[in-house]
């Protein structure tokens, strides 16, 4: 390619974010596994309650469904692209880069989707500290998602 200056701002955010994303991945697991230990139970005999949400979180309110659900789906796309990215880093051509933009770009929508319920989570206010914590990663990581998409496609120009 012809920019090799932009080589290390891309790794430098391939880095951040592949990080971010796994912390991302750890928290949102652990919201899922608690929502799935202390969901409703469902039975034999058993009446839905009045407000009955499949997607019914113990934590939170009552965006933080929706929130964890598109956070998790964020975190693995992000993680599956910046193993994409690190190749592309790797050779730097131009034949890798539209294999890593297009896993980049796919992974930032997620991330802005997610960043959406977080900002509705934020609105209503009822969350716990670890909740808070994936918000602010995902804002971060909308943020930084979009530098290294611009890193990458700025390495073409001279």
């Amino acid at each position: 390619m012809a920019n090799e200056q932009m080589k290390p701002v891309a790794t430098l955010l391939l880095a951040l974010n592949f990080c971010m994303y796994a912390v991302v991945l750890g928290i949102g697991g652990w919201a899922m596994n608690r929502a799935i230990d202390h969901g409703f139970i469902i039975g034999q005999g058993f009446e839905l309650p009045a407000h009955f949400s499949p997607i019914y979180f113990p934590m939170g309110n009552a965006a933080t469904g929706f929130f964890v659900t598109f956070a998790l789906l964020a975190g693995v796309v992000g993680a599956a692209s910046a193993i994409v990215g690190f190749n592309h880093v790797r050779s730097w051509t131009p034949e890798s880069l539209p294999s890593a933009a297009s896993a980049a770009a796919i992974a930032w929508t997620l991330t802005l989707l997610a960043m959406g319920f977080a900002c509705k989570e934020i609105e209503l206010q009822i969350r716990n500290s670890r909740l808070r914590t994936m918000e602010a990663f995902l804002i971060i990581l909308s943020a930084t998602q979009l530098f290294y998409i611009a890193a990458i496609h700025g390495a073409l120009r001279k």
